[in-house]
């Protein structure tokens, strides 16, 4: 099979899978990136996600996680929900935490994809990966013409907004390669202005020690109390700034059964949530992101979110 064949039939397969976007660059050293990683470093923009220091050579260049990397495949798997919370909801989740854990079910698909890649392309080496090592997941989907980087750090794709996982294969396959698309975002900046922690410290700069998300997620201590009155319900991640932005009036949807809110977690009342049991909560929540945090992280983020209504 040729390279331009090899092409189509890997994207026509990625969307017989559930995949919404596939798009494909050369597996090369990320200059553009090297920079801005370093200096979001140096400024302890990570703050205690430590293990964002680690592997730093390896998040800007393919070829020292697959030897011979020829390609990097770039897919958006859409999250967005048909049933969501309610605005005014006692206490909040991300919508990307309403199903099962996104690793689990991007990964199975993706070696689905590894496998039709062999069955009907060749052998072919590489690794497939969903968020959880080190690549710099939204730089490789940019340049693959998937989407641009937008104002809150999101890749904004112009067909479908922003409510995507984003996956890769890193593989010794040579392809056609496509091109990356201007930024639309414009003198928008509606995502800077939700952001009720200021995170957004300047367009396309997310400083992550200040976002919700990492509050609710990552971090294991304390919650610090100038953060008081700022979570806007939120106790497990943070949707605000893909929200507003207006690009996501053209989300649509999505049809997986795997990420649908078995729990009814979005109709949850805040003393569902308070009575919350430690058992209960590993029965339900052991295939669901929520297990990230842990059952503590959860009480925490509920008392925190509770003890400082106003």
């Amino acid at each position: 099979m040729n390279k331009t064949s090899a092409t189509r039939f890997l994207k026509n397969e990625a969307l017989r899978l559930g995949f919404d976007f596939c798009g494909i660059n050369k597996a090369a050293f990320l200059e553009e990136e090297a920079s801005r990683l370093e200096n979001w470093l140096h400024n302890q923009m990570h703050g205690s996600m430590s293990y964002m220091e680690r592997n730093f050579d390896k998040r800007l260049d393919p070829t020292l996680l697959v030897p011979g990397a020829k390609s990097v495949v770039s897919l958006l798997y859409n999250y967005f929900p048909l049933d969501e919370q309610p605005q005014d909801a006692e206490l909040k989740i991300s919508r990307y935490a309403y199903g099962r854990d996104y690793h689990q079910v991007i990964k199975e698909k993706l070696r689905e994809l590894f496998d039709s890649i062999h069955n009907h392309i060749g052998e072919v080496a590489g690794r497939v990966f969903v968020d959880s090592a080190p690549v710099l997941d939204r730089a490789w989907a940019k340049k693959s013409g998937l989407g641009w980087i937008g104002k809150n750090a999101n890749l904004i794709n112009p067909k479908n907004g922003s409510w995507f996982f984003i996956a890769e294969l890193i593989i010794d396959l040579d392809l056609d390669y496509d091109n990356a698309i201007k930024d639309y975002c414009g003198t928008c900046t509606r995502c800077m202005d939700a952001c009720p922690t200021d995170a957004i410290v300047k367009p396309y700069v997310v400083d992550g020690s200040k976002c919700i998300s990492y509050f609710t997620i990552e971090l294991k201590d304390s919650i610090p109390s100038v953060f008081n009155d700022k979570y806007n319900n939120w106790i497990f991640g943070c949707d605000i700034c893909q929200e507003v932005c207006p690009w996501n009036r053209f989300a649509k949807p999505h049809n997986h059964p795997e990420l649908i809110n078995e729990n009814n977690l979005r109709q949850w009342t805040e003393r569902q949530w308070e009575e919350l049991t430690e058992d209960i909560f590993k029965d339900l929540f052991k295939e669901s992101p929520l297990r990230r945090t842990g059952f503590e992280g959860i009480k925490r983020n509920i008392k925190f979110v509770t003890g400082n209504k106003s």
